[in-house]
């Protein structure tokens, strides 16, 4: 990849990277240094991609093992409140943020990055897959089990409000 193609294909690939190690590891300083090191590794592999869609399940692919050897290395710390991006600031907007955070806090760091794959990214069970190292078949399962876990996590949020 020459310098142009890269410097293209990290404009594309920088924030939606971001986002996902931030929100799975619960930490946008760890979030910051695991995108550096993770294109360094990227550039620094000999890899040939196909295409971008190759390269860019590469890429997150080195990213979540980045991220897995940090999280064995030391419990991960969580995204405060204030680093959420927020489009309102209303106290029922902010209450289902904090009921939603503490809900994904309880969820384990794989069912934390599934989730956040699939209906953030919106990327395919395939895509999933390629990125994370599991295999096609077991991605609807687990991803099957991590909404019934977070929406167990929610309602019982809900109800110990009541």
């Amino acid at each position: 990849m020459d310098e142009e193609s890269f410097r293209a294909f990290y404009d594309r690939t920088v924030r939606p990277l971001w986002a996902y190690l931030s929100r799975v590891s619960g930490n946008s300083q760890l979030a910051d240094d695991l995108v550096q090191e993770a294109y360094y590794r990227f550039l620094r592999a000999s890899f040939s991609p196909l295409n971008e869609a190759h390269a860019r399940n590469y890429l997150y692919r080195i990213a979540t093992n980045l991220l897995r050897d940090n999280h064995r290395r030391r419990k991960p710390n969580h995204l405060p409140l204030e680093d959420m991006p927020c489009s309102e600031s209303t106290a029922d907007t902010t209450q289902r943020r904090w009921d939603l955070n503490g809900a994904l806090d309880d969820l384990k760091p794989r069912e934390r990055e599934l989730l956040w794959l699939a209906y953030v990214e919106g990327s395919s069970h395939q895509e999933i897959a390629e990125r994370t190292g599991l295999k096609v078949a077991s991605i609807r399962q687990l991803l099957f089990r991590a909404r019934q876990k977070l929406a167990n996590l929610l309602r019982q949020t809900i109800r110990g409000k009541r």
